[in-house]
Formats: C-alpha cells, sequence, structure tokens
C-alpha cells in the first residue's frame, strides 16, 4: 500500500471528482466460478441470422478482486445473463497493476464470444497516466450497469474513542490533527483514490489516502481491523462490516439517501456539498462476430430486468443504471474527454 497526502491531491481533485461522476473499481491472480446455467438458451441474432451461440460456458473477466463492489456486481449479473443464455458465466478474477493486467486480458481475449469483462472508470486514466495504452476504444461495449457514490466510513472503535458520531465531527477531527487520519479506497489514481482526495479538496482537510492495488475489499478489510481510520469506497463495499458494527459511514457522496441505509446522510445534507460518482460495464473484445454481439446484447437488456439481479442490488445497496451498446460507447466517448482534462488539472 501507498501513502498519499493532502499536498498531492488538493487544487483540481474536485475537477477529477466531477469527472467520476460521468465515469469503478488490482495483486495475485484468483479465479472464482459464479452463476448458475438456466434451462433455456434462446438465441435469434441481428437480420435474421441465427446463431447456436452460445454452446458452452463463458468466461467473464473482473480486473479487481473478489469481494470488491465490482466483483459482487458482476457476478450477480453474470447469474442474471446466465438464465437467459442458458449457460454458466464463470468470473475470472484477474487483478494487478491498477486493473490494468484485467481490462488488458480482456482486450486480447479470443473474439468467439466466451470471454467477456466487466471494464470500470480506471480505463479512463491509464493513457493519461503512462501506464497503459488501453482506452475505451479498445472494446466493444455490450452496457453499462452500475453506477455507485463514495461515501465516508470509517472504524466504530476510532469513531467512538474519539467522539466521532457525524461528518461534521470527522471533518473538524481531521482538521485538529493535520495529516494524522488514513483512509483507504482502491489503487493509484482509481476512482476510490480519486474520492479522498475529492474530499479533501471540499473541506480544506488534511488526510492520507493509503492506496492497496488490490482493490477495495483490501481496504475495507484494513479499516475494518484498524489498520486504517476508514475507507472512501461505495456502501456497498463496506456493507458486511457496517452491519457488523466493525464500520460506521458517515456520509455518502449522492444526491439522495441509500434506501439500503436509510439513516445515513448525505454530506449535502450535513453542509458539505460532495457527490461523486463511479461506473462499471461490459465489454467484448473487438472482432466479435455481429451476431454473437447481438445475442450478448440482449443477454444483457434481460439481465438488467432480472428480479432476482433487481432484487440483489437494491439490498445490495448499488444503483442499476443501465445503458445500452450505443449509449455506453457514447457514455464512455464523453468520459474520456473530461476525465483527461480533469487529470491534466490534477498534474496526472
Amino acid at each position: 500500500m501507498k501513502k498519499i497526502s493532502r499536498r498531492d491531491f488538493l487544487a483540481a481533485s474536485a475537477a477529477v471528482g466531477a469527472a467520476g461522476v460521468l465515469t469503478a473499481c488490482g495483486g495475485s491472480s484468483s479465479s472464482t466460478a459464479t452463476s448458475t446455467a438456466a434451462s433455456t438458451a434462446a438465441s435469434t441474432a441481428a437480420g435474421g441470422k441465427s446463431t447456436d451461440y452460445p454452446t458452452k460456458g463463458i468466461s467473464v473477466i473482473c480486473p479487481w478482486s473478489a469481494g470488491g463492489g465490482t466483483d459482487s456486481c458482476l457476478r450477480a449479473f453474470c447469474e442474471a445473463m446466465g438464465k437467459n443464455l442458458g449457460v454458466t458465466l464463470t468470473v475470472d478474477n484477474q487483478t494487478g497493476g491498477g486493473g490494468i493486467l484485467g481490462h488488458q486480458a480482456i482486450a486480447d481475449a479470443n473474439t468467439d464470444g466466451y470471454t467477456i469483462g466487466m471494464i470500470t472508470f480506471e480505463l479512463a486514466t491509464y493513457k493519461k497516466l503512462g501506464t497503459s495504452e488501453l482506452t475505451w476504444e479498445n472494446y466493444a461495449p455490450l452496457c453499462r450497469v452500475n453506477t455507485d457514490a463514495a461515501a465516508i466510513t470509517v472504524g466504530a472503535k476510532w469513531a467512538a474513542d474519539n467522539g466521532i458520531t457525524d461528518l461534521p465531527g470527522f471533518i473538524d477531527y481531521c482538521k485538529a490533527h493535520p495529516g494524522e487520519v488514513q483512509m483507504g479506497g482502491s489503487s493509484n489514481a482509481s476512482v476510490w483514490h480519486i474520492a479522498g482526495g475529492y474530499l479533501m479538496s471540499a473541506t480544506g482537510i488534511d488526510i492520507q489516502m493509503i492506496t492497496y492495488q488490490e482493490g477495495a475489499a483490501t481496504a475495507v478489510q484494513n479499516a475494518a481491523g484498524g489498520f486504517i481510520q476508514g475507507v472512501t469506497v461505495s456502501l456497498a463495499e463496506a456493507r458486511s462490516f457496517i452491519e457488523s458494527g466493525d464500520l460506521i459511514c458517515l456520509g455518502v457522496m449522492d444526491e439522495e439517501r441509500n434506501p439500503v441505509f436509510p439513516d445515513v446522510p448525505t454530506c449535502k445534507e450535513q453542509g458539505y456539498d460532495i457527490t461523486y460518482y463511479t461506473q462499471r460495464g461490459m465489454a467484448a473484445p473487438l472482432g466479435v462476430d455481429d451476431a454473437i454481439m447481438t445475442r450478448l446484447e440482449e443477454a444483457c437488456a434481460a439481465a438488467i430486468e432480472d428480479p432476482d439481479f433487481v432484487t440483489f442490488m437494491n439490498n445490495n445497496g448499488q444503483a442499476i443504471s443501465y445503458l445500452d451498446a450505443q449509449g455506453y460507447a457514447d457514455y464512455l466517448k464523453q468520459a474520456a474527454v473530461d476525465v483527461a482534462a480533469a487529470m491534466d488539472a490534477v498534474g496526472l
């Protein structure tokens, strides 16, 4: 993990935060199977052409570690897609390099339609950072699935020991102890990492942002274990430890309260005009046959409305923000411009 101070974040962190609204959250590789195949496998492709695709299971690459927000969202979506496609979709966590390894694996996958993946916010930062040449143009978008707001969540014991019960109390503590509080996000220049910088810029506090290359799940575990004071990840990623009482959420960077946590106020309600989001979506490598792409797009559209998926997302506090393939491509194209401008502003 790596420490980043306020000095590296101020100035135009807010600009990157705004880009986060427009555009989610990798360590060693682990692979786990999810989703159960359903019984029906109808398939009619574009232009009236028929295809027997798929005839076997599909591998779905996740660039982030198991247990994080991207992983949990993807597993539920794969379950729903499997019902429509009639085959099992297996999540393959290929983590490392701040998500680069997994994103690269999706772009380099065989074009037979049996390997797809979930792409995230960080994809818009790699070329600008000089860490990879990957951009959204290396993929064939299928759909946007989810957007999530960042939240300020801290260790329950630490908060109690220091008399912190709400966001203003946390801000006051940080101002009285500049540079002492350690908050975790995800990898360097990831959406949750930048969320911490946005928080500092918007409130004038000085905290240390601790980065975790393997993703947000490790950051949350470290906060729950008392190794750091808190995290700036989504509520969904911190949920299990909030429910266990190890963590408490002080505020969510959203326009409205999260329905799963109706007692957690927004930052705006507490006097801080802070909104900040991430996004996650499905994509295939370039060159997949049009008929197969159409079939996958159909499965995505059906999965978004699957009752079990909707229930999971609602219960998990993750927002469903569907865009079809063309809409998602348009969104990614604009986001690339906005993120590049924001990164210029923060000197990344």
